[in-house]
């Protein structure tokens, strides 16, 4: 009888025990990426998508506007984002352009903020040629621009 109230004690701390929810999942793509297949992204469980908008102060992705509205029509909450090339002009002429080619954000609750994104440099200087505190500043002033058009 001890055992058998055990067990039923132990199924109701069981059944009682809260289950974390996941993660949201979410991808990038780029131009690399040329035919996505949104319904497939939302069947895998991917919540979300950054879509590169632009990338220094001369490229414009050209399959920008195709993924965006694909990644809308699918469902899934969505942003931009801009890769930085922070040795040929400051932070806020890159926010600048990025914000005038698709980098904007609206409170319309399916558009995220926009991102920036920083990766190693494979053809030149390390850190592109900026200290650890020019970088800082550097990715400061991005912020700062892109916060005083947006709010985020």
């Amino acid at each position: 009888m001890k055992c058998l109230a055990s067990l039923a004690l132990a199924l109701a701390v069981a059944r009682a025990t809260p289950v974390k929810r996941s993660d949201p999942q979410g991808i990038d793509v780029s131009s690399y990426q040329t035919n996505v297949d949104w319904t497939t992204v939302v069947d895998n469980g991917i919540q979300f998508a950054y879509i590169k908008a632009t990338e220094g102060t001369s490229y414009i992705s050209p399959a920008f506007s195709s993924q965006y509205i694909g990644a809308t029509d699918a469902g899934l909450i969505r942003g931009s984002y801009h890769f930085a090339h922070p040795d040929e002009s400051s932070g806020a002429t890159q926010a600048t352009y990025f914000l005038d080619n698709g980098g904007g954000w609206s409170a319309d609750g399916i558009t995220l903020p926009g991102a920036l994104d920083i990766e190693y440099n494979p053809d030149g200087a390390e850190c592109y040629g900026l200290t650890a505190a020019e970088m800082v500043s550097w990715v400061q002033d991005f912020s700062d621009t892109y916060e005083a058009a947006t709010g985020r």
